[in-house]
């Protein structure tokens, strides 16, 4: 699945005129397509000094900020929509994150790469770790902190007291409902407190 079937699959969980943050917002590509296409605002938090500049010669407002160290600067419930989108397996805080994302947003939406894939699961069977489009690193390189599950993220989500409007995974551009822990390339959470 192209990055863009996924962008257009998430963009369609955002309400338009939603006021968003996105963090972990790489080069602005999210939120200037949901600015552009469902009349959004909002900002972008990234880390990286490369993709902060080109998050600003997208016209995507940005903050430079580590979402290690929380967030703080924000007041609950100032946004419509809290993004998390690929983010959530670099941080070393997953669970103050996951809070936070719903504290600070109205709505949480969480997206990730689902190990439990069954094309991970075959090269896990066969002894060697999984290189795929969604997880495209070999293990000792790998800027993931940590590999999750679509399974493992629904219970995670309820045991810090978050609760689950939907829950789904994306293959080839398709919603999957049906055994998504399995089925999907792509795990998503629609999540609020």
């Amino acid at each position: 699945m192209s990055d863009m079937q996924i962008q257009q699959a998430l963009a369609a969980l955002v309400p338009t005129g939603s006021r968003v943050l996105d963090l972990g917002c790489g080069d602005g590509a999210m939120l200037a397509h949901l600015q552009a296409t469902r009349g959004c605002t909002g900002y972008g938090i990234e880390i990286d000094d490369t993709n902060v500049l080109a998050c600003v010669q997208r016209g995507v407002n940005v903050i430079q900020l580590n979402l290690d160290e929380g967030l703080s600067m924000f007041e609950d419930a100032s946004f419509d929509v809290v993004l998390q989108i690929d983010t959530l397996q670099h941080l070393r805080n997953a669970e103050v994150m996951l809070r936070e994302t719903v504290r600070v947003g109205r709505l949480g939406i969480v997206a990730f790469p689902n190990f439990a894939h069954w094309p991970n699961r075959l090269s896990v069977l066969k002894g060697r770790m999984p290189v795929t489009r969604r997880l495209p690193y070999q293990w000792y390189d790998t800027p993931n902190i940590r590999v999750g599950t679509h399974a493992d993220l629904g219970i995670l989500a309820r045991r810090n007291g978050l609760k689950v409007l939907d829950s789904f995974g994306i293959q080839n551009g398709e919603t999957v409902r049906l055994l998504p822990n399995l089925l999907a390339g792509t795990s998503v959470f629609k999540l609020s407190r």
